[in-house]
């Protein structure tokens, strides 16, 4: 029975990946939502736990397919990449972040810099999104899913399946009252899946660029989303008296999103669909696989 059950796993690889990852995410974040806490620190961390799906889900395929459990996970601690790698992953979303603001407040967005929070607090929130807040899916996403996709497919298209799937996995966080995702508009959703499938073209550049750190991406996905809490929107403005305005929380998300894309769609140009990187891109060998 259970070398029938590894077999299945190992002919189906990336089906297995999925119906696992989303099954440990979805329990746990389905009962959260069940349960109606509501937002507080026991709340994120339950989220974040639920965001060990994809490597729960990239685990248990490595361990079935016979792959190199080492080798997977030694993708997290890859961190000799070269201090222009790692510049880019500390620095680009401080710029992405520029950016929009500066389109934000081209458009006639509000701001308040007295708000502005301690910088300090961009080290934590690098920290925590690296190991809880995000950084933690990227052993399934970009260390298992991205490198047996790039065995058969270009990176691009490797990164759009990727990026499709990420975004899906994310609905229970959608539809979740008390969850930040869940409090925005549908039109505010929308935006936010657009810029997921961008940003798995940007994971994906770092990650073969890198030649298969998932240090890196982890670190550069923390960043990204840290700029939440560097924003200068007046958000007295923008949620007067607890209730969001649409159309103020629209232009935020919008300007947000449009440097991302861009910076997605000009890398594309420079590097190349087929690698997305100056480099070939990694496949099984990165999991000890055939």
């Amino acid at each position: 029975m259970r070398g029938t059950v590894r077999s299945t796993i190992d002919a189906h690889r990336l089906a297995s990946f999925l119906l696992v990852t989303y099954a440990f995410t979805w329990t746990i974040q389905g009962a959260l939502a069940a349960s109606g806490m509501e937002a507080s620190w026991t709340h994120s961390i339950l989220i974040g736990l639920g965001g060990f799906g994809p490597p729960v889900g990239a685990a248990v395929v490595v361990w079935a397919s016979e792959g190199s459990l080492r080798q997977w996970v030694g993708q997290l601690f890859k961190w000799r990449i070269g201090a222009k790698w790692w510049l880019l992953a500390l620095a680009l979303p401080l710029l992405i972040l520029a950016l929009g603001s500066v389109l934000f407040v081209a458009l006639g967005g509000p701001v308040d810099l007295d708000s502005f929070p301690f910088p300090g607090i961009y080290l934590f929130a690098l920290v925590w999104g690296t190991v809880w807040g995000g950084g933690q899916e990227e052993l399934g996403w970009r260390g298992f899913m991205l490198p047996v996709l790039q065995e058969r497919y270009s990176a691009l298209v490797s990164s759009l399946a990727v990026g499709v799937a990420w975004a899906l996995w994310h609905l229970p966080l959608l539809l979740n009252a008390t969850t930040i995702h869940g409090g925005w508009s549908r039109s505010q959703q929308l935006i936010w899946v657009f810029t997921i499938i961008a940003g798995s073209i940007l994971w994906t550049w770092m990650y073969n660029s890198t030649g298969g750190s998932v240090l890196a991406v982890a670190v550069f996905h923390a960043g990204i989303n840290a700029m939440g809490i560097f924003h200068p929107a007046d958000m007295a403005v923008l949620a007067p008296g607890g209730v969001p305005d649409p159309w103020l929380n629209f232009l935020a998300e919008v300007t947000g999103a449009v440097p991302l894309v861009a910076l997605a769609a000009l890398l594309v140009v420079i590097y190349g669909a087929e690698h997305l990187a100056p480099r070939e891109r990694p496949g099984l060998e990165r999991l000890g696989l055939d």
